[in-house]
């Protein structure tokens, strides 16, 4: 019996000590005991709040830290107490500094408003005093009765300010001086003086920009070539309705369009050139051409203004400038021969229009920057009349600034249309330390198209269809490569028969054609040079008019043409200019260039 109680007492005492170990080990096993409120309102003093939340908890899994998230918003402020695993994101941020006694508050990022959020270990109900930082950027400022003050403070300056600037608009756009009285009625935005009276006002000391010199248009008025490169420098879009597309090219289309005036109810054809804006560079490049004051000239196409707008599916780049209605010239010459007299007056109208571009200073003598046109065929000058073109397309251009080194004109490419390609430029050795060697390569393209007009001239005998240069010996649209063997290898130049040279005239203007497109570039004649050629052969035109209806001539005189001499060429440098021809104001379309 004894041993059968002491048995007893031994399992007694044995199962009594796994109880107390497993006690042991569970008081172990230790959670955090945190507040937990899904929202309670804070009370605060200086710079720690107290969460005001009743219940409390233990977490249910050991890596779980006490959390309190203290937000303010327009209306209120709320705290939200919890346990939470610091591994796991919240409000996307992760936990930072939770093991800590105190709950220290981060300022977080928040679209609602502002928003603390602390984490902490240890203590009991840890979550329950909030602690924000001190000084400056203390929960002092936190306070509503603080933050109102500072906000009313923070937006009177702007405020004070946007009043201000609207009330100043206001009074310039409702007190803006009326126009005079004895301005004329019709009036057009895109006014000018004229090429002379300009050169005299600035002579004078005059602002040329601030002389407007009227021009009185009908409901389909045009714009005067004069005026060309006055931009418009108002970001509001201009009211212009596309009407119809009248040429596609490389890098644009161009729009006959109509340009309103609010002021008198009329409009204005004018033409849009639209790139798309992955051509953005050609636009840019033709842009900062135009923006040159200095370019302006009346063979030079006239420019309004350039502007960004949005298409139907993405954003465009517009040229505005005046139309042109008798299209480009090699579509005239397609369709039209020419008498002498118009050769004479388009051949050296686009002359004098390189010639200026060429030029380092203007007919007034102001300085301006030399431009190489770099792309000059036919499809790339526009006829104002049936006696004057202008230039245009300027998108592959180069301005010969002196500050540019030898790198950037190598950057530059080449460029241009084949069959008008120089044959340095189809080699690639062009002088690039040279800036005349640019200027030598636009004479050799003049002379192309000197060619086109000539062989379309009813002087030269039997006039055949229209073809561009080396038109039967390459295919339309020839490659470089196919020009390269035509032009370098074979020196191959456009055929100008016998029959042309028997016009004394025609004989002087082929051999002027002939030296323009000289294999050397520097034994080639200058843009100005060809100028001064045309006003020694309309010299001798006007002095040959005058003496064969002289009446007093012996019967063994015969007034018979003469052949005109060749005069010395003066160098372009000098900045001296021919005369400028007369102002001329009718409108032709612009054209942009034909694929190669």
């Amino acid at each position: 019996m004894g041993c059968r109680g002491w048995s007893l007492w031994v399992q007694a005492s044995l199962l009594l000590c796994f109880c107390l170990l497993q006690v042991k080990t569970f008081t172990l096993i230790q959670t955090n005991f945190c507040k937990w409120c899904n929202q309670s309102s804070p009370i605060c003093e200086d710079n720690v709040c107290t969460s005001n939340c009743s219940l409390s908890s233990y977490c249910e899994l050991t890596e779980e830290v006490c959390v309190a998230i203290w937000r303010k918003d327009n209306v209120s402020v709320s705290v939200r107490t919890m346990c939470y695993n610091p591994q796991n994101p919240l409000e996307n941020i992760i936990l930072a500094n939770y093991s800590t006694p105190e709950c220290l508050m981060t300022p977080q990022p928040s679209d609602d408003g502002l928003m603390y959020i602390c984490a902490c270990i240890g203590d009991q109900e840890c979550n329950d005093q909030l602690i924000f930082d001190k000084g400056p950027n203390g929960y002092s400022k936190l306070k509503s009765k603080d933050v109102i003050p500072v906000v009313v403070i923070s937006l009177v300056p702007p405020l004070l300010v946007a009043i201000i600037a609207t009330l100043i608009f206001y009074l310039y756009r409702t007190r803006k001086p009326s126009k005079p009285k004895d301005w004329a009625p019709r009036r057009t935005h895109y006014q000018c003086l004229d090429p002379a009276e300009a050169c005299a006002y600035q002579a004078n000391g005059g602002d040329y920009h601030g002389k407007l010199h009227s021009n009185i248009d009908d409901v389909n008025s045009e714009i005067s070539s004069t005026c060309a490169n006055n931009l418009n420098h108002n970001t509001e879009q201009l009211p212009i309705q596309l009407e119809t597309m009248v040429g596609k090219g490389r890098f644009a289309e161009v729009w006959r369009a109509r340009l309103s005036h609010k002021e008198t109810g009329q409009y204005e054809t004018v033409a849009v050139k639209i790139f798309p804006a992955v051509e953005f560079t050609s636009w840019y490049n033709e842009r900062a051409i135009f923006s040159d004051a200095n370019l302006k000239h009346e063979n030079v196409v006239q420019f309004l203004t350039a502007q960004e707008r949005c298409g139907t599916s993405q954003k465009q780049y517009w040229l505005i400038m005046a139309y042109y209605s008798l299209g480009n010239l090699q579509d005239f010459l397609v369709s039209h021969i020419i008498t002498w007299a118009e050769l004479c007056a388009l051949a050296g109208s686009v002359a004098r229009g390189l010639a200026h571009l060429h030029s380092d200073t203007t007919p007034c003598g102001t300085s301006k920057v030399p431009v190489a046109h770099r792309d000059l065929k036919s499809s790339n000058i526009v006829l104002k009349s049936r006696g004057e073109c202008a230039l245009c397309d300027f998108g592959l251009a180069l301005r010969l600034d002196f500050s540019l080194t030898v790198d950037d004109f190598a950057n530059s490419g080449q460029v241009g249309t084949a069959r008008y390609m120089a044959p340095e430029v189809l080699e690639s050795r062009v002088n690039l330390e040279d800036l005349e060697s640019f200027k030598q390569m636009d004479v050799y393209s003049m002379a192309l198209v000197l060619w086109e007009m000539v062989s379309r001239c009813d002087v030269i005998g039997e006039v055949k269809n229209y073809e561009p240069p080396f038109g039967s010996k390459v295919c339309e649209q020839p490659c470089v490569d196919s020009m390269r063997d035509l032009v370098l290898k074979d020196r191959g130049r456009p055929d100008i028969p016998e029959c042309w040279t028997t016009h004394p005239g025609m004989q002087f203007l082929c051999a002027t054609i002939t030296e323009c497109w000289d294999h050397d570039p520097e034994a080639r004649l200058t843009a100005y040079c060809v100028v001064e050629r045309f006003n020694t052969l309309a010299q001798e035109e006007l002095e040959n008019s005058i003496s064969t209806h002289t009446p007093v001539l012996t019967s063994t005189e015969q007034q018979t043409p003469s052949l005109p001499c060749l005069p010395p060429c003066t160098d372009h440098s000098t900045g001296e200019h021919p005369p400028p021809a007369a102002d001329t104001q009718i409108s032709a379309s612009s054209r942009q260039p034909s694929p190669m």
